[in-house]
């Protein structure tokens, strides 16, 4: 396995909060407040930044959107290469959401495979009215003609180097850092 050594810090705990507020913000007036809006986290960062996300907009407009957690596994193109018994987790949607504005919410957007998987996993869930992509890092190198409607902050990146979003509750801090593969 290629071992990684820390490059640089791309945010602070500070930056990402400023950052998801701003995001919370444009989201609520993309969609001219928060009626009809479910914000669907990717597990695993997506979840609790969906859950900051949804802090923040309760903050705004004084009522909370609902949050519901979405697992890919079994949509992903890439299965066979992961394991050969990959760990399915539950998907979790608060309400239903067919005739709906679903936010998906992830950490970091890069090839653009994860949020196709995610795409197919929602419609077999329901026909939201609308999908709109929220993510608090946009890495570029896309291999598939997706783009994120709410980004934190776009940061290129070699295809060497990989963008690690760090969370107190799973990481025990909370940063975004660029690490780069050490040599053999």
């Amino acid at each position: 396995m290629p071992q990684f050594a820390e490059k640089a810090v791309l945010m602070d705990g500070e930056a990402m909060r400023r950052s998801l507020v701003r995001i919370s913000h444009e989201i609520v007036e993309k969609n001219k407040g928060v009626e009809n809006i479910v914000l669907v986290g990717i597990r695993t960062r997506g979840v609790p930044i969906a859950e900051r996300l949804a802090d923040a907009i309760e903050k705004i407009e004084g009522t909370r959107p609902p949050v519901g957690v979405l697992d890919i596994t079994l949509y992903r193109d890439d299965l066979s290469t992961l394991a050969y018994q990959p760990v399915v987790r539950t998907t979790e949607l608060p309400v239903d959401i067919s005739g709906k504005i679903v936010v998906l919410v992830d950490d970091v957007l890069y090839t653009g495979r994860t949020i196709r998987a995610a795409l197919d996993a929602v419609i077999d869930m329901g026909r939201p009215t609308t999908i709109q992509l929220a993510v608090l890092i946009d890495r570029g190198h896309r291999e598939l003609p997706i783009r994120a409607d709410f980004v934190g902050k776009n940061v290129p990146t070699s295809s060497h180097e990989v963008v690690s979003v760090q969370l107190d509750t799973i990481d025990g801090e909370e940063k975004v850092v660029i690490k780069e593969k050490m040599e053999d």
